[in-house]
């Protein structure tokens, strides 16, 4: 019964994956952007990427929340014409709504704490605005399918019809996996049903499983998916899985967030309320008639990285164990 009831689900979250994938036409104005064109290029976006990886490992959040975010993110990024200097709030406010949706309610950082931590030069206020704009413009509502919804029941799928080894297939690391893959806008173009078929047989056939390789083949026939898409993927996240195992490449990493500051900094720290205000941002000037690549202006700019410098979220190749909010807690209140 659970078998008939994850293919049925498998198949109403495939019908609906197409309402929320990024206007194409959007993702490939942001990829052929020059770097000094004022305009927000592919390597922007992937490096406020890495940093709300780095957020959502600081403060404990589920890699639910950071997909999540990362779907909002490139659906306002491919809809809008957002200028570089406000790429840091919107990116804030993606991830802030996608925590609201996914965690509990105790769990969330406040808007202030989540600005100050991630370094950026803008207010709760502004923060507030931004999240008013991208629920607008994207329809925002709770649910989303992306390719972690399709990852979490292939899984499910697959340990529910394997006859043996099914330990060794690990959504913990499938997820990692897919964390690395979404720090690339190229990803983004891939609709979430192939994205996480291609993870889960890459991960199949390192561990040279042939009884899951054909529940992933019934899978792939159950959802129609051509032989041709299916392998495209699969090579482009070999590429960026070989990539992030390299040492040579530059991952995420939230260690820098970490802070050992005396009681009074950390009472002068929570006090601290002197942040420069942006300038209101003109709403009433936002078309809805104008062409998917234009938009309006939305939040603050030039914030260093925050994963300029930073590690994994895993071990190995991937990223480290988050750290948990206690953590975090600690720093501020020692």
């Amino acid at each position: 019964m659970d078998a008939v009831r994850l293919m049925k689900e498998l198949r109403a979250n495939y019908e609906q994956e197409a309402d929320f994938l990024p206007r194409e036409t959007g993702l490939n104005l942001i990829v052929s952007a020059q770097q000094s064109g004022g305009q927000i290029t592919a390597r922007c976006r992937d490096v406020k990427v890495e940093d709300l990886w780095s957020l959502t490992s600081f403060f404990g959040y589920s890699t639910q929340t950071f997909v999540l975010a990362v779907s909002l993110l490139d659906r306002f990024l491919a809809m809008m014409r957002v200028q570089p200097k406000h790429l840091s709030c919107v990116s804030l406010s993606c991830l802030h709504m996608a925590a609201r949706v996914t965690e509990d309610e105790c769990d969330v950082t406040p808007a202030d704490e989540l600005i100050r931590i991630s370094q950026c030069r803008f207010t709760a206020s502004d923060l507030g605005r931004m999240e008013k704009i991208v629920a607008e413009k994207l329809r925002f509502q709770s649910k989303a399918v992306t390719a972690l919804t399709f990852l979490q029941l292939y899984h499910q799928i697959t340990l529910t019809h394997a006859t043996y080894r099914k330990e060794t297939l690990s959504l913990e690391k499938l997820e990692a996996q897919l964390k690395a893959c979404l720090c690339r806008i190229s990803f983004s173009k891939a609709k979430p049903s192939v994205l996480a078929l291609a993870l889960l047989r890459q991960e199949m056939e390192s561990i040279r499983s042939e009884d899951m390789l054909e529940i992933a083949f019934h899978i792939q026939r159950h959802l129609k998916i051509p032989d041709a898409e299916l392998q495209r993927w699969s090579e482009r996240v070999a590429r960026c899985l070989s990539d992030y195992a390299s040492p040579k490449c530059s991952k995420p990493n939230h260690r820098k967030l970490q802070w050992i500051v005396s009681r009074r900094t950390a009472q002068n720290l929570h006090s601290h309320l002197s942040v420069p205000e942006l300038p209101t941002i003109p709403e009433d000037r936002w078309d809805e008639s104008e062409s998917e690549d234009s938009c309006e202006d939305v939040t603050s700019s030039g914030d260093e990285s925050l994963s300029s410098s930073l590690g994994s979220d895993a071990e190995g190749p991937f990223f480290p164990l988050r750290r948990r909010r206690q953590t975090h807690r600690q720093y501020l209140e020692a």
